[in-house]
């Protein structure tokens, strides 16, 4: 059974992913903090500077710190696949100093740098990935039978207007095409009404579209493995979560309200949240695992701990390392860690075990909403993968 629970306490909320009581997701959300998430956010932008040793510039997009944008996210797309990029082009021959560009939110900001932005729009529906501006149309790698994407892709390309491309989600997949096209009609709109906005403003920088809420990316997200209920202690988020789920049609998931101030310690998921926030995490082996976070990557440290084992120190390290391994997908996941992650493993002898663990690894990160890629073992035995924030953390 899977829940969301949304403790909710003045401006400050709470949002946790449960499935059969284990604590899976976990996020804080505070929307009137100044780091509140922009994330997804499309703005009007207006050039300030302009950097040509960067091949950049800084866009006002009327936050505190001006956003930052490089000439690749400036450029139409192409399909690398058919069409050639052209390298040469310069960011000042792209762009112009007072200039308004219509722009996404793709990596907030920080207490160092502004946001990085986009002119590759994207916007997110239950089936569909609609982009603007290009003619890009793809597939979810995870839709694999040949029959299903060609049905689907036929779908996508009857329906879009010329000069727009998408990218087809994972829960597309079996769906009918009526449901299909109805997504796409509302991204449609919600893209013609962004426009019309850009085209009407006066001139200066302007919110012109709010990204999904946490709670509303988790219910476009999980589409197949259902939610089938939210409780929250609020009672007009309340009264918001039932406006959104009849918006969005969710017509199976149960809406509950329950006024206790500490839904989580009542669900018995408060443990889990405090165990979520450690440095230091044991595996039930006795082994443990360390997670480290610093500004340019996030470094995850396994060792044999308490562990000695009852065979060989192979044995013993490569069991470690499995229970490791499926440690680190969890907490990867519920922490929302994102960006270039590193994971020293504890030296293994026989390539035959790397094999496993790397295969391993791919295995339960399919359980990972978010985007993941493992890029395999280094020559200093270092595992490297990447993994994009479902969302941002604010406080």
């Amino acid at each position: 059974m899977i829940e969301v629970i949304i403790n909710k306490q003045q401006e400050n909320q709470i949002i946790c992913l449960v499935e059969n009581g284990k604590l899976i997701e976990v996020y804080n959300e505070n929307k009137k903090s100044k780091k509140a998430r922009n994330e997804g956010n499309i703005y009007l932008g207006i050039v300030k500077d302009i950097i040509p040793g960067m091949q950049a510039a800084f866009i006002d997009i009327g936050t505190e710190k001006n956003s930052f944008i490089h000439v690749k996210d400036v450029v139409p797309q192409v399909d690398e696949k058919t069409e050639e990029k052209d390298e040469n082009l310069k960011i000042k021959d792209v762009v112009k100093t007072n200039q308004k560009l219509l722009v996404q939110v793709q990596k907030d900001s920080n207490d160092k740098k502004g946001a990085r932005t986009t002119t590759h729009i994207k916007l997110t529906g239950k089936y569909i990935i609609l982009m603007p501006n290009t003619n890009i149309i793809t597939i979810s790698q995870k839709i694999t039978e040949p029959k299903e994407k060609d049905r689907l892709l036929d779908i996508v390309k009857k329906n879009l207007p010329e000069n727009m491309g998408a990218i087809v989600r994972t829960a597309a997949e079996k769906k009918k095409s009526d449901e299909i096209n109805e997504d796409l009609k509302r991204l449609k709109d919600k893209w013609n009404k962004i426009l019309e906005r850009f085209n009407k403003s006066k001139g200066k920088p302007e919110l012109l579209y709010e990204s999904s809420t946490i709670l509303e990316k988790m219910l476009l997200d999980l589409t197949k493995n259902k939610i089938e209920k939210i409780i929250v202690n609020d009672k007009k988020e309340y009264e918001e979560i039932n406006k959104k789920l009849e918006t969005l049609q969710e017509k199976n998931i149960k809406l509950e309200l329950d006024k206790n101030n500490n839904l989580f310690k009542r669900y018995e998921i408060e443990k889990q949240i405090e165990k979520s926030q450690q440095r230091k995490i044991w595996l039930n082996c006795g082994g443990f695992i360390t997670i480290d976070l610093t500004e340019a990557l996030v470094a995850i440290d396994v060792n044999s701990g308490k562990f000695t084992g009852k065979s060989t120190l192979e044995d013993t390290v490569y069991k470690v390392n499995y229970e490791a391994t499926i440690e680190i997908a969890k907490q990867l996941r519920l922490r929302d860690i994102g960006g270039i992650i590193i994971i020293d493993y504890i030296d293994m002898k026989k390539q035959e075990n790397k094999d496993k663990i790397e295969k391993l690894l791919k295995d339960v990160l399919k359980n990972d909403r978010a985007k993941t890629q493992v890029e395999g073992f280094t020559k200093l035995n270092l595992m490297e993968m990447t993994r994009k924030h479902i969302c941002s953390h604010n406080s």
